[in-house]
């Protein structure tokens, strides 16, 4: 009777132990989020285009979905200019490889003072 309580005992374990090691990876399997930070070079209704720090400009697609938060602004819902500095959450998709802005989070540029 013991041995059968230890064998179960065991199997318990082993599945337990392989669930917890399984959970994670298969949380793992969604997309990738990302944040791309910098200054609007384009923009259109499709896809956005974004100069960050490090130099490259990085095309963001664009979709209905996408909530456009103005930082000076917030019951304004139009998307930013060219220009303005963005901070975009996104996500890219294994499948495709492409990088869907989820929100994007902009100040708009200050107008210059016109000179004297």
């Amino acid at each position: 009777m013991a041995t059968n309580d230890t064998r179960l005992i065991a199997a318990g374990v082993i599945l337990l132990t392989f669930f917890l090691w399984l959970s994670p990876v298969a949380a793992a399997t969604g997309p990738e989020l990302l944040h791309v930070l910098g200054i609007v070079a384009a923009i259109d209704e499709k896809h956005i285009e974004v100069k960050t720090a490090r130099g490259p400009v990085v095309s963001v697609l664009l979709n209905k979905q996408v909530k456009y938060i103005n930082k000076n602004n917030p019951k304004s819902i139009g998307p930013p200019a060219v220009g303005d500095r963005v901070i975009i959450e996104a996500s890219k998709e294994d499948k495709h490889r492409k990088v869907t802005a989820t929100i994007v989070h902009y100040s708009p540029i200050r107008n210059a003072p016109l000179p004297q």
